[in-house]
């Protein structure tokens, strides 16, 4: 470990000659002033100093003083203030100016290694806790994915290696972090077996099976509404949890998380079938049976996400019991989004506003065309910081900072996740095959068995048939559809892109989260 350089500025420094040894046995370098002006020109001077203890009383310029002075051309340089004055003022400027730590006089040799620990070794202590703790969590992770779940625990499962995710990633644990990955895959291998062994009894026993996305309006969300304050149902496409734990911290300034949930995204973990399915409080045969003139499958011309307001509509009429004001708001460019930020205010007269924004859908679809954003969002961490930032910075994170100067309820929640795509799979089809990545429905399909669920009666799970002998076909793990035809251009051109439609923890397992305005 390189040695770390401590300043020490006080003019009573020969009295903490035990303080000062102490650290040099503990392997720190200490170097001493005064007073404030030679601690200003020891810090310009030197650029090995990680951090400095310096004393509020001094002749000269003072501590806080030299502390601001500090701060001017070292902003990031942690600054412990030592103080026998206990008086709140000097505290709170102290604190104002951003010091990383205060400490009372007489201060014992203790208390300064904990100091200083705190500060320059935290980096260091917590990846090495968090290391050794995965790797006494690793064991209980294995043993559970190898040992035939159901459905709930895998949702903890899913839970715990998404919670050991994000700690990696802000410890910079970059061997455990491989590792954690290696697992995730291994994972995703058996709940795709999992999920290619249960999903058709699922829907024959509906009882015992999860949450799906054409029961979440009416399991999740309308039973915990009140005429006592106004409900948002904000769906953001595509949000994963992971990126619902990116944006947490944000939406938690000024909402109250009361209850993080889990549902299953129907298969196909698509846009057009899931996200209709939570509208019209259908499946998409049921949607296609009572609409019609509504729905258009894969293979026909036209919009396939054009009727949620109509459907969420009827699923109102259907299933609430009382007279329900409410407004359907999608938001899909910059202009929508900054119409949602000027009329927020005006949907807190409705019991019910749904509000649907497609940032992350179109985010995942330019990473795969846009040269830039694959360096940009190279991994899972790159994007959840880029779904953060963009969630910072959106007209909705405005909108519903408006909303939550109100006593409102809100729930976040999504249509499907997305999993980055590693290991093309053969497949053969004739023209009216749809052209999902992660998915696909036709006649005729050729494809490599082990690595899809084939569902050859659709109305089995809820699907419509276009034709008598339709086939869907849903990609286990990683795997992404590829043609014969220029196989290695596309290859190349979508490996490593972030896709859904198919089976993966990432694509079915998808958060809902209930706040209450702060």
């Amino acid at each position: 470990m390189e040695k770390i350089t401590i300043l020490w500025a006080d003019d009573e420094i020969e009295s903490l000659r035990a303080q000062l040894v102490f650290l040099q046995s503990k392997g720190y370098e200490v170097i001493t002033v005064s007073n404030g002006h030679d601690a200003l020109d020891e810090i310009k001077t030197n650029k090995t100093i990680d951090m400095v203890f310096l004393d509020e009383s001094m002749p000269g310029i003072g501590g806080l003083e030299t502390l601001s002075r500090i701060k001017e051309f070292a902003p990031n340089l942690p600054v412990v203030m030592i103080t026998k004055n206990e008086e709140d003022h000097v505290m709170e400027e102290a604190i104002g100016a951003q010091i990383a730590d205060y400490l009372l006089k007489p201060v014992n040799p203790v208390q300064v290694l904990s100091a200083v620990r705190k500060i320059v070794d935290k980096e260091r202590l917590v990846r090495d806790r968090t290391a050794t703790d995965y790797q006494q969590d690793f064991r209980k992770i294995f043993t559970a994915i190898n040992s035939g779940m159901d459905y709930n625990e895998w949702v903890e499962t899913y839970r715990k290696i998404i919670y050991w995710e994000l700690q990696l990633d802000r410890t910079n644990t970059e061997e455990m972090s491989e590792i954690l990955a290696n697992q995730k895959v291994e994972a995703n291998a058996e709940f795709s077996k999992f999920v290619a062994g249960e999903y058709v009894d699922w829907f024959k026993k509906p009882a015992s099976a999860p949450v799906f996305s054409h029961q979440l309006l009416q399991k999740k969300v309308f039973p915990q509404m009140s005429t006592d304050s106004p409900t948002f149902f904000v769906l953001l496409d595509n949000l994963r949890f992971d990126q619902w734990k990116a944006i947490e911290p944000i939406v938690s300034e000024c909402f109250r998380v009361e209850e993080e949930d889990f549902f299953f995204s129907i298969l196909p973990t698509a846009t057009q079938y899931s996200r209709n399915a939570i509208f019209a409080g259908m499946t998409p045969a049921e949607i296609e049976k009572r609409f019609p003139d509504k729905w258009l499958n894969d293979n026909e011309e036209g919009g396939k996400n054009l009727h949620e307001a109509a459907f969420l509509t009827d699923q109102i009429k259907r299933l609430v019991k009382r007279p329900l004001k409410h407004d359907y708001v999608k938001v899909v460019n910059a202009a929508q989004g900054r119409q949602l930020e000027d009329n927020v205010l005006n949907y807190l007269n409705n019991d019910f506003t749904a509000i649907v924004y497609n940032f992350i859908d179109m985010l995942s679809h330019a990473r795969t065309e846009m040269e830039v954003l694959k360096e940009l969002a190279g991994d899972e961490k790159a994007y959840r910081d880029l779904t953060r930032t963009w969630f910072l910075n959106s007209p909705l994170w405005t909108a519903l900072k408006k909303a939550a100067e109100r006593d409102i309820q809100l729930f976040i929640a999504t249509d499907h996740g997305t999993i980055r795509v590693n290991t093309p799979s053969r497949v053969v089809g004739d023209r009216e095959t749809t052209t999902n990545l992660r998915y696909k429905m036709g006649r005729n399909l050729q494809y490599e068995k082990r690595d899809v669920l084939e569902i050859k009666n659709p109305k089995d799970v809820g699907l419509p048939s276009p034709n008598v002998s339709s086939t869907y076909i849903f990609a286990k793990e990683d795997h992404f559809f590829l043609y014969p035809n220029n196989y290695t251009h596309y290859n190349n051109f979508y490996r490593n892109t972030f896709q859904h439609g198919g089976i993966s923890l990432e694509e079915m397992i998808v958060p809902i989260i209930r706040l209450r305005s702060k």
